[in-house]
């Protein structure tokens, strides 16, 4: 026996051997004594460990009966199992116990007992278990259990099968209830059969009724298995609805090819006939039995090439030979048929021996005339309709009534849809003296009077069409030249506003094809060129301009001036992106090229916006030119020179950029705009010495916009100067109030700098605040020194007079002239932040950092670290013998009253 007292040794051995286990333990209620056998120790996670180790760890395994032991009545028992964890991973043990009583002493005796692999078999056969329901009930075949003929069961797929609102729609009903009258005999027999567990039926083909009184096709197999104990039946069915669908189809699709008129003949790769319908046997004179096997070529009379006709667009019109010899002219269509090619072979020997008489006729007159068969395609065209249209009738037999451009007398392009002998032949009406412009294939317009009539007769649609037709050219001569002067840009001769808008109109674009792209064309500083030289040389740059976007738009392509020096090309059939970027690159280029006017070589560039749209985009000409400008804008913001593309974001961003611009004037005014204040301290005393006054705007409707969103939009927009001016008298008046030898820093823009009036602001701030001029720091970025190094040096000696304190801020990042650098008289550089970052991290980092420090202290000027994040980061800057230090490690910017 081990533990704190001896105890009954027989208790505890028939104990043991009672429960079919070794180890036994013990406590005296009235004591807390704890006793157990040999073998204790491991079992509860403990080996060889000594009795203070093993009493710990089993008291504190035991607590739970223990508490519960001590109000309990005598024999009564208690279990617990529990978790343990050892160096070998997790195990499960059972705890027994039962008060007794040994003399006045009340005893909880028990035995420990390790069932870590009865409760890992108990939660394989859970997880086996869960794993067989999810299965089930992901299922796409719906699973039913039914007993005694009623549903028990049913999985979500089998709800859906029958389109109940839920499972409880259907369990308990009888399966009776959702199987066809006419599958329930054929249902019963199959079940009837199953007599002994897990026999299965095979699969049988059945019909759902579904709760919307519709049916569901369904193939089943039915499993005899059991529910609660008691004998059942488990159906997985899947559902052939579509498949049966589409087995019907194909039968109608074989009793069609079967009876279609036209000879239906199918190949293998090599072209042997594998099928051959009635028609074929009528058009060659060869029955199926004797065509089948043979190379379609000597079936046909002549060569044939499926692969050829493929290549040449899967239509040509050959000459094949009946059986006994005679000539047959036959349109061939061709296709891909997965392991073979499907030919329909239209026998159109008759129509071309009516065509021939007349085409004897109409080749005669002296006016155009076109036959159009009933697929749109062109079949015959006489000298005259070759000689006006510019077209060789070899060349368009065979081809759409479309090939070419028809624009109304409005000029508006018209679809291929609504082509006259694309209107009669679908109608039956005929057409006579309409208008019409073509466009001959060498570019150039012809205008024609034309009639159109339907050759079909009885009235059978479509129809095949006779258009007839005289040229009128000459005649609109006139009403074109004024017409011209109404439409077009009198500098430049390109189309005007007006009839780009229409060109960009929903109805102008349906009957392109692919996207639409409108580049808006602006160009860079035109304005300096007109106020410098004159209106003449800017209206000759402007005219030269036109030009030159005629030479490098496509043809087809829309060129156009809006007025000043804003252009457009709508440029038709684009496949994306890419090809209307390439596009603008293309035009950019033609303008770049030097202008001679006047002597002179001049340089223009432009920024280009562009908006893409698809044949069914709702947009209106006026809106599609609207979001290009938008496009144009935002490219100008970024440079001169740029392309940028339009999408709803960029409205959304331009919009809401105006709106700001807006608002920013107004937002001194409102109180909108407040400064926080971030702590600059001195690495020697570790004590705060000076604040950098940061402005932030709160607006009233968009919430805190970003200093990086309103200071740029300030820049661009002379805003800068108003509200650079407030934040001065700001932070000078919530400075001046507190420590007097805290330094004030506050940043400038590169504008501010070119701004004349930026000492006497600075004069005024200081002293209607009541602030030391001493007590203030103006920060100026390196780049912004380096845009005029004369300009800043007088600004920063004249600033320096007044006592203010100078620093030069993002050191580092703006390739300046360290010799220039050194003429100017500042006080303080300030480390950038993005070299403070790589500190600890980069030797370079520290190299560079180092030698910034050296050569600041060389020439007496305070360094100052920015963008310390890291504790490591502030003690590197200390032991290289950087002077001052900010970054959210040391404070973040708070409003002046959380300083």
């Amino acid at each position: 026996m081990i533990g704190d007292a001896e105890f009954d040794h027989e208790l505890l051995v028939g104990l043991a051997l009672s429960v079919g286990a070794a180890v036994v333990w013990w406590l005296d209620l009235g004591t807390d004594r704890l006793g157990w056998t040999p073998g204790v120790d491991a079992v509860i996670g403990v080996p060889d460990a000594d009795a203070e180790t093993v009493r710990a760890r089993l008291t504190e395994l035991v607590a739970p009966l223990t508490v519960a032991a001590r109000t309990a009545a005598e024999w009564q028992d208690f279990e617990l199992e529990q978790p343990l964890e050892t160096a070998t991973g997790q195990r499960w043990l059972q705890f027994r116990a039962r008060v007794s009583a040994r003399g006045s002493a009340r005893v909880l005796v028990g035995v420990v007992t390790d069932v870590t692999r009865r409760v890992a078999q108990q939660q394989e056969l859970a997880d086996l278990a869960d794993r067989y329901r999810l299965l089930v009930d992901l299922s796409p075949d719906a699973v039913v259990v039914h007993e005694a003929g009623r549903l028990v069961y049913a999985n979500p797929a089998a709800v859906r099968f029958v389109r109940a609102p839920s499972d409880a729609e259907v369990l308990g009903r009888p399966i009776t209830d959702f199987v066809h009258p006419d599958s329930q005999p054929e249902m019963l027999r199959r079940i009837a059969k199953l007599t002994e567990p897990g026999a299965s039926s095979d699969p049988a083909e059945a019909v759902l009724v579904r709760f919307d009184g519709g049916t569901t096709d369904v193939e089943s197999v039915s499993v005899r298995t059991t529910w609660e104990g008691r004998p059942a039946f488990q159906v997985i069915m899947r559902d052939v609805t579509e498949q049966k669908a589409t087995e019907a189809a194909l039968r109608h699709q074989a009793a069609l090819a079967a009876h279609v008129s036209d000879a239906l003949i199918g190949t293998t790769p090599d072209g042997v006939v594998t099928c051959w319908n009635l028609s074929a046997e009528k058009v060659y004179g060869h029955l199926a039995d004797d065509a089948i096997g043979q190379p379609i070529g000597q079936v046909v009379g002549a060569p044939l090439d499926p692969v050829a006709i493929l290549e040449a667009g899967g239509v040509v019109h050959a000459v094949h030979h009946r059986s006994e010899g005679e000539a047959l002219a036959v349109r061939v269509s061709v296709a891909e048929a997965g392991d073979g090619y499907v030919l329909i072979c239209a026998d159109e020997t008759a129509r071309k021996r009516a065509e021939h008489h007349f085409t004897a006729v109409v080749n005669a007159i002296g006016e155009g005339v076109l036959v159009v068969g009933t697929t749109g395609l062109i079949e015959s065209a006489n000298p005259a309709a070759e000689r006006i249209l510019g077209i060789r009738a070899r060349e368009v037999i065979g081809r759409s009534a479309s090939l070419t451009e028809l624009h109304d007398e409005t000029g508006q392009p018209i679809p291929a849809t609504h082509f006259p002998s694309a209107v009669t032949r679908s109608t039956g009406r005929s057409q006579h003296g309409r208008i019409v412009c073509a466009r001959r294939p060498d570019g150039s317009r012809v205008w024609l009077s034309l009639s159109v009539s339907a050759l079909t007769p009885h009235g059978e649609l479509p129809s095949a069409t006779v258009v007839s037709f005289t040229d009128i050219t000459e005649r609109r001569m006139i009403d074109s030249r004024l017409e011209h002067e109404a439409t077009h840009d009198a500098l430049t001769g390109l189309c005007n506003r007006t009839v780009t808008i229409n060109r960009l109109s929903p109805a102008a674009r349906a009957h392109r094809s692919g996207l639409t792209a409108v580049l808006f064309i602006d160009l860079d500083k035109f304005k300096v060129i007109n106020d410098s030289l004159g209106h003449s040389a800017g209206d000759e740059v402007l005219r030269v301009v036109g030009a030159r976007l005629g030479r490098s738009a496509r043809r087809g392509d829309v060129v156009g001036r809006l007025g000043g020096d804003e252009f457009t090309v709508i440029a038709y059939g684009m496949t994306g992106p890419d090809e209307a970027n390439a596009l603008a690159d293309h035009i950019r280029a033609e303008l770049t090229r030097p202008i001679s006017v006047d002597g002179r070589l001049l340089h223009v560039d432009a920024s280009v916006g562009i908006v893409l749209a698809d044949p069914a985009d709702p947009r209106t000409g006026s809106d599609l030119l609207r979001d290009a400008d938008l496009a144009m804008y935002h490219a100008k913001t970024r440079g001169r020179g740029r392309i940028a593309f339009f999408d709803v974001e960029l409205r959304d961003r331009i919009q809401r950029r105006l709106q700001l611009e807006q608002d920013l004037r107004r937002a001194p005014l409102g109180d909108e705009l407040w400064l926080a204040y971030q702590p600059i301290v001195d690495l020697r005393t570790d004590r705060r010495t000076a604040v950098e006054g940061l402005l932030r705007w709160t607006h009233p409707g968009y919430g805190l916009i970003s200093p990086a969103e309103f200071i740029t939009l300030a820049e661009e927009s002379d805003l800068i100067n108003i509200i650079g001016a407030h934040m001065l008298h700001t932070a000078a008046r919530e400075i001046s109030g507190l420590a007097a030898d805290l330094l004030l820093t506050v940043n400038l823009s590169a504008r501010q700098l070119d701004d004349p009036w930026l000492v006497s602001a600075v004069r005024h701030a200081t002293h209607k605040a009541g602030l030391d001029p001493g007590s203030l720091c103006l920060e100026i970025t390196e780049s912004a020194l380096m845009r005029d190094p004369a300009l800043a040096a007088r600004t920063l000696a004249a600033l320096r007079d007044l006592g203010v304190r100078l620093a030069i801020d993002d050191f580092g990042t703006g390739y300046s002239s360290l010799a220039q650098l050194l003429t100017l008289p500042l006080d303080t550089l300030k480390i950038d932040r993005s070299f403070t970052a790589g500190l600890g991290r980069s030797d370079e980092a520290e190299a560079i950092v180092t030698s910034i420090i050296a050569m600041a202290h060389a020439v007496d000027m305070t360094v100052i670290a920015e963008g310390v994040e890291q504790a490591e980061q502030l003690e590197i800057l200390r032991a290289l013998g950087c002077d001052q230090a900010q970054g959210f490690h040391l404070g973040r910017p708070v409003p002046l009253a959380d300083l």
